[in-house]
């Protein structure tokens, strides 16, 4: 029996999730499946990807062919390495102390680069929200020098209405003695 490792899709329209499994080549893609041996989900960055990597290795290395996506997501994981490095302690290249020595190394070199990935994001994240705030700032700046302006002309507008209002009295009042 041919078996593959590929992904079974769940989820609804638009929001896919996937179980990684192993099932006969034969079987529909949503269909029968052997086992289950993790999940990778997409829509979250960076994407999530839970994987039994004893049980994945265990169907590598027995035989079961990833498909590209599922073996993308192995390589990513590390499977396919270990694979390799079992392969190399098998032929007498390497004992399996220098083997893991190895997996753990690019385990380590991983992790830095997703932390450095991380920490890239987080700053552009702080740098556009500094830069959203800074453009809040001057709109808020352009509309209260408005809105200064528009205090500053009324108040000049009932200043000249008080003056013409007491430039009217004070001729009145001047003609009024002087009738007298």
């Amino acid at each position: 029996m041919a078996t593959k490792i590929r992904l079974q899709r769940h989820g609804h329209k638009g929001y896919a999730y996937y179980h990684i499994v192993v099932a006969d080549s034969r079987a529909p893609r949503d269909g029968r499946i052997i086992e289950r041996i993790g999940s990778y989900n997409p829509n979250t960055h960076p994407a999530t990807v839970e994987l039994n990597f004893e049980r994945a290795l265990y169907w590598v290395n027995v035989g079961a062919q990833p498909t590209d996506t599922a073996r993308n997501l192995l390589s990513g994981e590390g499977v396919l390495l270990m694979k390799h490095l079992q392969g190399g302690v098998k032929k007498g290249a390497f004992d399996e102390a220098a083997a893991q020595q190895k997996f753990e190394a690019w385990k380590a070199e991983r992790a830095h680069a997703a932390e450095n990935i991380k920490a890239a994001d987080a700053s552009k994240k702080a740098e556009a929200a500094k830069q959203r705030l800074e453009a809040e700032r001057e709109i808020n700046k352009a509309k209260a020098a408005e809105l200064a302006k528009k205090k500053a002309e009324a108040l000049e507008a009932e200043a000249a209405a008080a003056a013409a209002e007491l430039a009217a009295e004070a001729p009145a009042e001047s003609e009024a003695p002087a009738a007298e």
